[in-house]
Order: structure tokens, then C-alpha cells, then sequence
């Protein structure tokens, strides 16, 4: 691999961010120096990040079916999806696929599972792919074929992470039934007047699967060495069942509470970036900012809007919540710490050179952007030393 040098560059380190140069050999970071002067690529005084590690992004499925009941070539949606998260700072992606056919999913739902590991794992094995992929399998435990699915796909070893998900109305995340039924409807997936039957068929699945299959999944990711994470958490129960299945990765706990007793069970406690930007969950759970003022949040996640993640990072660094350095760390390397990837994730000597240019666009507040914070540009990408954005 040819040497890399950048110069004059913010550079964000764990505990500062030096004005200086950085200089990468095959593919790791070779050297940093507080010089920002001397030969290599001027990066205009912008911030040079760690590549963002992203353990939780449903797009691929995204691209892969675009409108209700239409499909995608796979490996056109995997690469697809790809570019969007390589030009949105990610050099480490967790493709989240939902395995589980619930009643409204019809018959597909197990068979575009394996099609689109296949894709992810074709992609990168064939070198198409600007960031490098992993696979994050999002297992709805009250659905009868989940551990089945899992059994057919879980043995891979770009299956970095599990997650163990019971989206039934009532609880978790959909508390408030209200709340379930506007997405539902919204999305297009039910009418109003088919929602109450469907509401309580969920429970009879809820009932009949969800606690075996909790565990069985468990027991499975946990002989593979499969990182685990609990989905919602609401209680003190839910926590203490997830601790007791082994799992170290707390997502999107729904209320301060758990997230409290996620970080007394020593789980790393994860929150969606869109809930920063947009100042609260949009399912009425715990805002993210009020667990990052108590100290409980450790990882960022895009979730559903691959941008909110830098955009999330300098909204809180504008307002003084955190600085660079701390936030940097939500986005890179405690996600990397989360699942294993002890090669990257901060920009420190020996470490892959998984790095970001950052600009940040001042614009004013106006009627097209009314948060009136500056606004990241992501304006390169490298993934070990080598340009791909």
C-alpha cells in the first residue's frame, strides 16, 4: 500500500484534538505530530475524525426493498447502501438484517435474509465495497421461525452481533399502543380497521415464543461468540433477564431507569443519533441527550438516518454538551470496543487508517436548515490508508 500524508488537519484524538499532521504505512497510522505544516495533502485546517463504527443501520434492507412488495437486486442494494454510508463517515458498517416472520411479514421474510447476507458477504469478498461490512442480525424473539433462520445464517463469521427484539404493542418501545399504531399505519402496513386484530395476534405470538426463543437465541450467539445486545429494555426486570442471557450491549433502552441498571450490569449503553438531532425519541421514550448529561451513553447509532450520526456529533459539540474527543469516542471507537474490533476505531499509532475529513458548514438559520448548527461535510473517506470516498 503507498504511504498517506495529511497535513494541517484538526486532528481528533482521544483526550484533544491537535492542530497538526498525520502519516499513515500500509495501511495503519504510522505517526502524528502537532506540525501542521510540511509535504502531503492539505486538509485546510478541517477535522480529521476516526472512520464512525456503526453497530445499527436497517438501510440496507432499505435499498433492498424500496416501496412496499418491491424488490432489489441484492448486491445492487448492498452497494448501493454502502456508498451512502461511506459518503456519511462510516468505515465500519453492522448491516442490521431482522430475521423472524411476524403476521403482517407474508413469506419472504426468512429467504430476503439469506439473499441479502449472500450480497453483503459477495460484495465483500469481491472488493466492491468502500466501507468494510459485518452483519448484525436483529432477531424478533416472539416470531415462531426466528431460531430456525438464526440456525441457517447465524454461522457465519461476518455475523459480528445479535439482538434480541420483542417489538409486541404494549411494552418496550411501544409502550403506548398509540405510538405502534401510527407507525403502523403510516407505513402503510395495516388499516385502521384491521389494527386491533393484529394487535392481539402479536400478543398470542408474544405469549407462545418470545421467552423460549430469548433464550435459545441467546445460548446459540453466546457458544458462537457472537456479541450480544438487548433491544428496549424498559425495566429493571428486562435488564436483569439480558444480564442473565450474557448480553454486554444495552440498545436503546426506553427509559432512564434501564439504562441505569444497564450501566450497573456493566452493558454499554446505546441511543440513535436521530433522537439528538431531532431533541427526543420519536416513539416518546427517553430523550438521548438526558442519558449523555447522566453519564449512562456510550455509543451513537445512525439507526434510520445515516447523516445523523456527525450531524448528531457537532449539534452536541456546538452546544457544549461534549467535546470533539468525547463525542468521537460515541462514534467510533466504544462501538468498536462493543463487538471485538480492537484494530480501529481512534486514530492512534498501529491502528487501521479508517479516517474521515470533516467540514463544517456554517450556515445560518433559515427556513431550510432551522437547527442553525453548522452542518458536517463529509469531504473523504479513507479505509486503511486507501481513498474511497
Amino acid at each position: 500500500m503507498p504511504s498517506l500524508t495529511l497535513t494541517n488537519a484538526r486532528v481528533v484524538l482521544d483526550d484533544e484534538v491537535v492542530h497538526g499532521s498525520l502519516r499513515v504505512e500500509d495501511g495503519v497510522i504510522a505517526e502524528i505530530s502537532d506540525d501542521p505544516s510540511g509535504p502531503g495533502e492539505d486538509l485546510g485546517g478541517d477535522v480529521l475524525m476516526p472512520g464512525i463504527v456503526e453497530l445499527h443501520t436497517d438501510q440496507v434492507e432499505t435499498h433492498f426493498q424500496p416501496r412496499p412488495k418491491r424488490y432489489w437486486d441484492p448486491l445492487s442494494a448492498v452497494m448501493a447502501h454502502d456508498a451512502q454510508m461511506a459518503a456519511s463517515g462510516m468505515t465500519t458498517v453492522l448491516d442490521a438484517l431482522r430475521i423472524g416472520t411476524g403476521p403482517t411479514d407474508g413469506n419472504r421474510m426468512a429467504a430476503n435474509a439469506h439473499l441479502l447476507l449472500d450480497a453483503v458477504i459477495h460484495a465483500t469478498e469481491s472488493g466492491l465495497l468502500r466501507a468494510d461490512h459485518f452483519v448484525h442480525l436483529r432477531c424478533e424473539v416472539s416470531t415462531p421461525d426466528v431460531v430456525e433462520v438464526f440456525d441457517e445464517l447465524g454461522g457465519h463469521d461476518r455475523v459480528r452481533m445479535v439482538s434480541l427484539m420483542d417489538h409486541t404493542p404494549g411494552q418496550r418501545q411501544y409502550a403506548d399502543v398509540e405510538a405502534f399504531r401510527t407507525y403502523m399505519l403510516g407505513k402503510g402496513r395495516l388499516t385502521e380497521s384491521e389494527f386491533d386484530a393484529h394487535v392481539e395476534e402479536l400478543h398470542r405470538f408474544s405469549a407462545r415464543y418470545a421467552d423460549a426463543h430469548r433464550v435459545q437465541l441467546a445460548e446459540r450467539a453466546s457458544a458462537r461468540g457472537i456479541t450480544m445486545a438487548a433491544h428496549d429494555d424498559a425495566t429493571q426486570a428486562h435488564v436483569d433477564e439480558a444480564t442473565a442471557l450474557g448480553v454486554r450491549i444495552s440498545e436503546f433502552p426506553t427509559t432512564a431507569d434501564a439504562a441505569r441498571a444497564a450501566r450497573a450490569a456493566a452493558q454499554l449503553v446505546v441511543s440513535g443519533a436521530p433522537n439528538i438531532v431531532r431533541g427526543g425519541s420519536h416513539s416518546g421514550n427517553v430523550a438521548a441527550v438526558d442519558l449523555l448529561k447522566e453519564g449512562l451513553l456510550d455509543i451513537l447509532s445512525s439507526d434510520y438516518v445515516p447523516a445523523s450520526s456527525l450531524q448528531a456529533a457537532f449539534h452536541l459539540v456546538v452546544r457544549g454538551d461534549v467535546a470533539l474527543p468525547s463525542v468521537s469516542r460515541l462514534l467510533s471507537a466504544n462501538p468498536a470496543r462493543a463487538v471485538g474490533l480492537d484494530d480501529r476505531g481512534a486514530i492512534v499509532p498501529g491502528l487501521r487508517a479508517d479516517l474521515i475529513r470533516v467540514h463544517a458548514y456554517d450556515g445560518a438559520s433559515a427556513e431550510q436548515h432551522p437547527l442553525g448548527t453548522p452542518v458536517p461535510v463529509v469531504r473523504s473517506v479513507w479505509c486503511e490508508g486507501e481513498r474511497v470516498a
